[in-house]
């Protein structure tokens, strides 16, 4: 009887385990995904971004002169929010994505 008591705490673990990793792996990969959708916009004109976005929620000068556009939503109540740095000739430069899937 202890000997399946221990077989079956094993058994919970691994699965546990297992478990964990595959939903690291899937956060990942929606990551990834995420990155290479807006890495799209690097090297376009801001106004290729406002038409596939629409206006920003935010915008502001950074300490280099460029503007930055905010863009916040949610998604199962987690806030994401994306920002794009735009140069002085309008050209999307960089992007950072916090909580976003």
């Amino acid at each position: 009887m202890k000997k399946f008591r221990y077989l079956l705490i094993i058994f919970f673990l691994v699965i546990s385990v297992t478990g964990c990793q595959s939903i690291k792996e899937k956060t990942e990969d929606i990551i990834k995904k995420e990155n290479q959708k807006l890495s799209e916009y690097i090297g376009k004109n801001s106004n290729d971004l406002k038409i596939d976005l629409g206006k920003p929620d935010k915008d502001f000068k950074n300490e280099v002169g460029n503007t930055i556009f905010v863009y916040q939503s949610k998604k199962y109540g987690i806030p994401c929010e994306r920002k794009f740095e735009i140069d002085t000739n309008s050209i999307v430069v960089g992007f950072v994505s916090n909580g976003c899937f």
